[in-house]
């Protein structure tokens, strides 16, 4: 059985997104709207980055607090494989 975590601490989501390959990126050309444009990237498992641009990871963050964002997160699938699902939610 596969559990989601919800966080908004920064070491944890930079560990949890290295631990994967990932990367901070958000989508290009695209304004701060609610932080739904932030992502974690992972570039070995996506052929295109045609509509992500890499950011550094101040950056990053300093969206996802204006957004008031927390990050919710899988470690491991089902099989026990580990995960890569994630995503932003508004922080209650």
């Amino acid at each position: 059985m596969s559990t989601s975590n919800q966080t908004h601490d920064h070491q944890q989501i930079k560990d949890w997104a290295a631990e994967r390959g990932g990367v901070p990126a958000h989508v290009k050309g695209a304004g701060n709207t609610e932080g739904g444009l932030l992502r974690i990237h992972f570039p070995k498992h996506s052929n295109s980055t045609d509509e992500l641009e890499e950011i550094e990871w101040d950056d990053f963050f300093t969206e996802f607090e204006e957004s008031n964002l927390d990050f919710l997160y899988q470690d491991t699938k089902a099989d026990g494989e580990q995960s890569t699902f994630h995503k932003f939610v508004e922080r209650i």
